[in-house]
């Protein structure tokens, strides 16, 4: 009889532990639950800050010119070190002057024989005058005359003309620089002949400082700045901008957007901005690629949210938690596409007043007990603060 008794008693033993561990932890769990967690928060304000566009580009020359032969010839120097900066005038090539000599020689003469013949010719139209006023010569005979003497003058223009042409040819044998900045390679050799005609440059001489960056912008995001900038929703911005070269750095001057086409692109349908921008250095080099970072406009109104408050669904779309009526944590869709420094620019979803929570926000339900207190207080907050006040009890 004993032997049958004792499963009956260890039944009911197990039966009443069982039951206190199951009291002792609904008490922990409402314990837990009536804990509210301390959280940090920011008071949502309104700011202006400045939407900043990064858009690529290309650097082009500030001037840019082909330096060609004017005259057929034999280039017989060069005078020039590739590479290097010319001036404006500077002689870079010379090319065999003999024949335009000689062609100058030639017109002189020219022009002084037509001198000669023009005033034998006006000479002759002196002495018929006064002989045709006493009728001692035909009327036809002055005329004549007269006519010879004009056609004399004008050939004395027209071989004064010629002496002129036959100068600047001479002149032309020596190839000087149009612009200043730096010249490239020779594409001829001393021997080579050239023409006026040719398709090739003989050099190019590029100016580099200051230069000029051409950014391509979308014609879609340009209306709708354009929209947004007449219904004042935003403010014009600067006109300043700074290019991020291809390494990443900075560059460390500012330059300035100096225009916008007025015409769209049909193949990429982008529009062309130019910026200048100082080249002193010449670092900055004809066809590089940067990225130009510039203020388009300025939002005088938006809403700044430290980045830590903005979590991310499941679906890519924003939500921060907010601590609303009687102390409790709201969930509220929020729209942030971007970001200025440590926060982002929340542009839907939240107004001027609410309180985001910014700190202990990694274990926050919707509608849980919440312990408020400013993000600037250095307070400690989250799970940690509340383990602290259950140790201090």
């Amino acid at each position: 009889m004993p032997h049958k008794r004792l499963p009956s008693l260890s039944g009911t033993l197990v039966a009443a532990i069982l039951l206190l561990t199951g009291c002792a932890n609904k008490d922990d769990d409402s314990g837990q639950r009536g804990q509210a967690a301390q959280v940090g928060y920011v008071v949502v304000t309104t700011a202006a800050v400045p939407i900043t566009t990064e858009l690529g580009g290309r650097t082009v020359a500030f001037e840019t010119s082909e330096v060609r032969p004017q005259v057929n010839g034999l280039i017989r120097q060069r005078l020039f070190t590739e590479g290097a900066t010319v001036r404006a005038g500077q002689p870079l090539f010379q090319i065999d002057a003999s024949l335009y000599r000689a062609a100058v020689a030639q017109a002189e003469a020219n022009l002084a024989s037509a001198r000669a013949n023009a005033q034998a010719a006006e000479e002759k139209a002196k002495r018929f005058e006064p002989l045709a006023k006493m009728q001692a010569i035909a009327e036809q005979d002055y005329s004549d005359a007269l006519a010879a003497a004009r056609v004399a003058r004008a050939a004395v223009a027209q071989t004064a003309a010629a002496l002129d042409t036959a100068r600047i040819n001479l002149r032309y044998t020596a190839i000087a620089a149009p612009i200043s900045g730096r010249i490239g390679r020779s594409l001829a050799t001393p021997g080579a002949l050239v023409s006026a005609n040719q398709a090739e440059p003989l050099a190019v001489i590029q100016r580099t400082d200051p230069l000029y960056v051409d950014i391509q912008q979308s014609a879609a995001e340009l209306t709708a700045l354009r929209r947004s900038l007449a219904a004042g929703g935003v403010q014009p911005g600067s006109t300043a901008v700074r290019l991020r070269l291809e390494d990443g750095s900075l560059y460390p001057i500012v330059g300035t957007v100096q225009f916008s086409e007025v015409t769209v692109n049909e193949a990429t349908g982008t529009v062309t901005l130019r910026a200048r921008v100082p080249n002193p250095q010449g670092l900055l080099l004809p066809g590089m690629f940067v990225t130009a970072l510039f203020e388009q406009a300025v939002d005088p109104k938006a809403m700044l949210v430290p980045q830590t408050a903005v979590q991310r669904d499941f679906d890519g779309s924003a939500f921060v938690y907010l601590v609303g009526k009687d102390d409790k944590a709201a969930r509220r869709k929020v729209v942030a596409e971007r970001t200025v420094g440590a926060d982002w620019v929340v542009t839907d979803g939240l107004k001027p007043g609410d309180r985001v929570i910014t700190q202990g926000v990694g274990n926050l339900r919707q509608g849980a007990q919440v312990k408020p207190v400013p993000a600037s207080r250095p307070e400690r907050v989250g799970a940690s603060a509340g383990k602290d006040a259950n140790e201090g009890k």
